[in-house]
């Protein structure tokens, strides 16, 4: 186990066991000047729930393996650009995909192939959905439809989670260091330390959640990962656990994911400026983070 929290996994116990089977997909030394995919971003196209890219999509069936439940592929047509980084999403404690699938289109539409998910069970937790994830990611780089493989770019992946798929989340990027990125929303874990995690990471909050209160989650996630990459935590002003995250796009929740995954996935730093210094809106009580640098 990894050492910043070797102790909490031990008094979990049943932790351990969990631990997946799957190997990692190497990581490739990054291109200097990053993969840039797209017309140079501005303020109005990041907030777009539809990006400059059109995209298809795919049905997955449960895998054979168990990794995950059913889930869809969204992928973007264009394949003049070179390879697009992977992203997997997976929802939250008694959650289905169609709660999360407003991500899908969001993400494919600004250069990236997507897929959106199912756990294995409504009642899985953290640690099963973040295997669900990586299972995901194995599927697209792997088992997915010719098309997608052949514009997916297997080194450069990334992963989302909401609530107990946010805490899948942390528990997919500590697990899996190749990873780029993974952005937590709302993320539940009984574990708080994150310390060993290196994959830039971004938190996404809500002022009025009760159900996973910043103070004991989101903030104590953020604060704990003292060794990625970079690391933020966004507050959404008056979000509660649910309607602000699920359901319907979320420019802010958009703006920040994009702007992220696109920085750190595919290394292009036109989008450090949505990102560095803080951003300034209303629909933020708080931002902080280490600030990406090239």
């Amino acid at each position: 186990m990894r050492a910043g929290i070797k102790g909490t996994l031990a008094a979990l116990g049943t932790l351990a066991a969990l631990a997946p089977s799957l190997g990692a997909i190497s990581a490739a030394p990054a291109a200097a000047a990053g993969h840039q995919r797209g017309p140079a971003p501005t303020e109005q196209s990041v907030l777009s729930a539809r990006g400059p890219f059109t995209y298809s999509t795919v049905s997955v069936p449960e895998s054979a393996g168990g990794a995950f439940g059913t889930g869809t592929i969204y992928y973007p047509d264009d394949t003049s650009q070179g390879r697009f980084g992977g992203v997997a999403i997976v929802p939250g404690y008694t959650s289905v995909e169609a709660h999360i699938a407003w991500l899908g289109p969001r993400l494919a539409s600004h250069g990236f192939v997507v897929m959106t998910l199912n756990s294995n069970g409504l009642y899985d937790q953290p640690t099963a959905r973040g295997q669900a994830l990586l299972g995901a990611l194995d599927h697209l780089a792997r088992t997915s439809p010719a098309a997608v493989q052949a514009r997916l770019d297997p080194q450069r992946m990334g992963v989302m989670g909401h609530s107990m798929g946010g805490g899948g989340a942390l528990y997919a990027v500590w697990s899996r260091p190749s990873l780029k990125a993974g952005v937590p929303l709302a993320p539940w874990h009984s574990i708080k330390n994150w310390s060993a995690v290196t994959p830039a990471t971004m938190i996404i909050g809500g002022s009025a959640d009760t159900v996973a209160p910043v103070d004991r989650h989101s903030e104590r996630f953020y604060g704990s990962l003292t060794q990625a990459k970079e690391r933020a935590y966004a507050e959404l002003a008056g979000a509660n656990h649910s309607s602000s995250f699920l359901h319907e796009d979320h420019p802010v929740i958009g703006k920040l994911a994009v702007s992220w995954l696109k920085r750190f996935i595919d290394g292009d730093t036109r989008y450090d400026q949505f990102l560095c210094p803080p951003p300034a809106s209303p629909a933020l009580t708080e931002y902080r983070g280490s600030c990406p640098h090239p």
